[in-house]
């Protein structure tokens, strides 16, 4: 896909936030940190873009609650830049169990633990790359 988004990144040695271009790998693995820095649990970061037309990479991630699945959405689209030339398409609401943020090159699942074991995504994913998962 080759795409490329901007993430408002906070450098620790300067008070300003800072616009920095990210690839598709790259964008994934920084949603990876901001949900283990919110404590989401069971992140898997997966490579799909050799069996996928649609995108490139997978981060699929559990909220132990309803409250939980909405501070992580709402962290990641704080940190993601709103550009209207990117694709953002959210579905779900936490009450719903499964929340889907596609950001174009990643589409981010955040599942309820109930919904995630009842989906499955991983299985039916399988012949993805596992790139990274935190248990």
């Amino acid at each position: 896909m080759g795409r490329t988004t901007t993430l408002n990144c906070v450098s620790p040695n300067l008070i300003k936030t800072v616009r920095c271009i990210l690839e598709g790998k790259e964008l994934a693995r920084n949603i990876v940190d901001i949900l283990e820095d919110k404590k989401g649990e069971n992140i898997l970061l997966l490579d799909i873009k050799d069996i996928a037309p649609f995108t490139d990479y997978f981060v699929i991630c559990t909220g132990t609650s309803e409250r939980m699945l909405q501070a992580l959405v709402d962290e990641v689209q704080e940190k993601v830049d709103k550009s209207p030339s990117y694709p953002r398409r959210l579905e779900g609401i936490p009450a719903d169990g499964w929340i889907v943020l596609d950001l174009g090159d990643v589409v981010l699942h955040l599942f309820s633990p109930e919904r995630r074991d009842y989906y499955r995504l991983e299985e039916l994913w399988s012949e993805g790359k596992v790139v990274l998962h935190l248990q």
